[in-house]
């Protein structure tokens, strides 16, 4: 097993725990199927987009059955320490949203790209991967998506792609670029929450 492919499947159970994070925020506690179901789009729907996109069958969660089982896991750990959870519920479900965007920006960037995309399709691929199933999650629990508030959130995924894309060309070794730009993300978007930075509005005609 590959070091990219474990951190894969970290990043995958981070976003099953962040979905199912958020489903039991909004009081699912005797929904099994609905936290992980949630669970499920969080960690899945952004890699599922960019591979259908890409033309890239089968998906990769049905070409390797270890993805469904770390969601399980992953889902697993949220409802078992639920109650933890619940007790500072925000700050968790913040940082696992955090880490599994600054992790799946690059993935999703680095599958693009091995695929022949264009640079900048594929850093709009990037940010597909890590954003969307965020999107989902928010949309079934009915909250606004984050990438549609004016935090800086998919900001910081873009800063990101754009700095591996420069370490690419530059290269960097690729161990070191993913670290840099997937740590850049993850690193933007705590600062941002620790210190409420946020993007201007635009104003209304």
């Amino acid at each position: 097993m590959s070091n990219w492919y474990l951190l894969d499947l970290i990043g995958t159970t981070v976003f099953a725990i962040s979905g199912a994070l958020s489903a039991l925020s909004k009081k699912m506690y005797h929904d099994l199927f609905g936290v992980s179901f949630i669970g499920f789009l969080t960690a899945v729907g952004g890699g599922t987009t960019r591979d259908v996109i890409l033309g890239a069958h089968p998906v990769f969660w049905i070409r390797d059955p270890n993805y469904l089982i770390v969601i399980l896991v992953g889902v697993g750990i949220a409802i078992a320490g639920r109650r933890w959870w619940f007790g500072q519920l925000r700050r968790p479900l913040l940082f696992f949203d955090t880490l599994g965007i600054g992790i799946y920006t690059i993935f999703g960037l680095q599958k693009a790209l091995s695929l022949h995309v264009n640079g900048w399709a594929a850093v709009l691929l990037g940010l597909m991967s890590a954003l969307f199933g965020g999107v989902l999650r928010d949309t079934l629990v009915n909250d606004l998506p984050l990438i549609f508030e004016k935090q800086v959130y998919a900001t910081a995924c873009l800063v990101g792609a754009v700095l591996y894309l420069l370490g690419n060309q530059l290269k960097l070794d690729p161990n070191l670029n993913f670290l840099l730009s997937a740590g850049s993300i993850t690193l933007i978007r705590l600062l941002a929450i620790r210190y409420g930075w946020t993007l201007p509005r635009i104003g209304a005609q």
